[in-house]
């Protein structure tokens, strides 16, 4: 067969997609990845096809707008007209990137899709293609509704009633979208059809067990099918300042906030930097795309600044971790056993906070915007000094070793 994986949003969004397409491509389908431009390099790496969405939409996240929308820093005065300006543009570049699904899907004639929530037009393929296209999500609550929890977008259990509407409510607006991309190609459908064609898509949700049950009450072809990661070089080429770091310590914290950016990166690495200089914590710390910077001071036998590292390389030698709360990269914590804390940035960052400190594998996190000397350090304090943390995660962690969904996800992808 002929498959398109779609995907739009941040890396952790392109992974379980290039992970799946690695399976495909293994037992002999053609497998193309179409994402934004910014992420050719992963799906080449991967050893994939690639088509682009273009640059538009990640290079909005990154705008000013985004930043301060989405990220810490700024009064509430300010996120709010940047959230309307950022949503404005959004608009604007939504119709290029629905052109440029329904171009690719054109021109490529698949036998199936693979499609991220974002990406809404394999639902109007799938009306004239029933049950040829599959909903991939690293997160839950977006589509199916969860009794004891509110659709992500409003966050939080408000009552089964209340949960409910929440999930119909976002319904009615991811319909009212793509009937209205569905007009910018010629093609007109009814609300009903369009329901139909959401609801009634096959699903998985490439979450872990041990962090997210599938309720009893979903339909059969809604599955959670464990977390998804993509094979690729694990060592690479490591820093040897970093090897040498590692090596002289026996207990060490990564701190990394991944592709998550924020318009005081200066001041949150300032406030990082007191707290782990104030509690003499060993740390290692990832500025990737410049969430936090690497500051002109401090003290090397302390702290170690990276700018990439493979995770499986350097998550093994962790005691702890704190991080953004990307679905992958939450996912990756507990794999390698790591106590973990999550700063989230926007909105399913949240939702992993709750999730990981329910489950006991570290203290609840402060959001990006009050990351604050008098917030962190007691929070950093628990992580640290608090043996159960670790000890859970590596409870969390041999269990994940034990999952195996592989052969049973490309069974469900391919049949009919």
């Amino acid at each position: 067969m002929k498959i398109l994986l779609v995907s739009i949003g941040t890396r952790g969004d392109m992974e379980p997609f290039l992970a799946i397409g690695q399976m495909l491509k293994q037992k002999g389908h053609e497998v193309v990845a179409v994402f934004p431009g910014q992420f050719e390099g992963l799906a080449l790496d991967a050893g994939l096809e690639f088509r682009s969405l273009g640059n538009e939409f990640l290079d909005l996240l990154e705008s000013k707008e985004g930043k301060l929308a989405l990220g810490g820093g700024g009064s509430l005065w300010k996120k709010i007209p940047a959230f309307f300006r950022l949503t404005l543009k959004y608009t604007r570049i939504n119709k290029q990137l629905i052109m440029r699904q329904y171009e690719t899907v054109k021109a490529e004639g698949p036998d199936r899709i693979l499609r991220h929530a974002k990406a809404v037009y394999p639902v109007l393929w799938e009306l004239e293609n029933p049950e040829k296209t599959v909903l991939i999500s690293p997160v839950p609550y977006i589509v199916h509704t969860v009794k004891d929890r509110a659709h992500i977008a409003f966050s939080g259990n408000y009552g089964k009633v209340i949960n409910k509407l929440t999930y119909w409510i976002a319904l009615g607006g991811l319909i009212q979208t793509i009937k209205k991309s569905a007009k910018w190609i010629h093609k007109q459908y009814n609300t009903q059809e369009v329901r139909s064609a959401v609801l009634a898509t096959k699903t998985i949700y490439t979450i872990s067990p041990q962090l997210f049950s599938r309720p009893d009450y979903w339909p059969a072809y809604v599955k959670v099918l464990g977390y998804q990661e993509r094979k690729g070089n694990v060592n690479g080429n490591i820093d040897k300042d970093l090897e040498a770091f590692i090596a002289i310590h026996e207990k060490l914290l990564f701190v990394t906030f991944g592709s998550m950016t924020n318009p005081d990166s200066e001041g949150k690495t300032k406030v990082l930097m007191e707290v782990i200089h104030h509690l003499k914590i060993p740390t290692v710390i990832n500025i990737a795309a410049g969430g936090l910077l690497n500051p002109e001071q401090y003290d090397p036998d302390l702290v170690c600044f990276i700018t990439q590292v493979p995770y499986d390389y350097i998550l093994p030698k962790m005691y702890a971790m704190i991080h953004h709360g990307g679905s992958g990269t939450t996912h990756l914590s507990l794999k390698h056993g790591c106590a973990s804390m999550i700063v989230p940035h926007i909105i399913d960052q949240y939702m992993w906070n709750e999730i990981l400190n329910n489950v006991g594998v570290g203290p609840k996190g402060m959001e990006i915007g009050k990351f604050k000397t008098k917030y962190l350090l007691p929070k950093l304090k628990d992580l640290w000094e608090n043996e159960a943390y670790k000890s859970k995660a590596k409870e969390i962690a041999i269990k994940m070793e034990q999952e195996n969904f592989g052969e049973e996800i490309c069974r469900f992808i391919l049949s009919d």
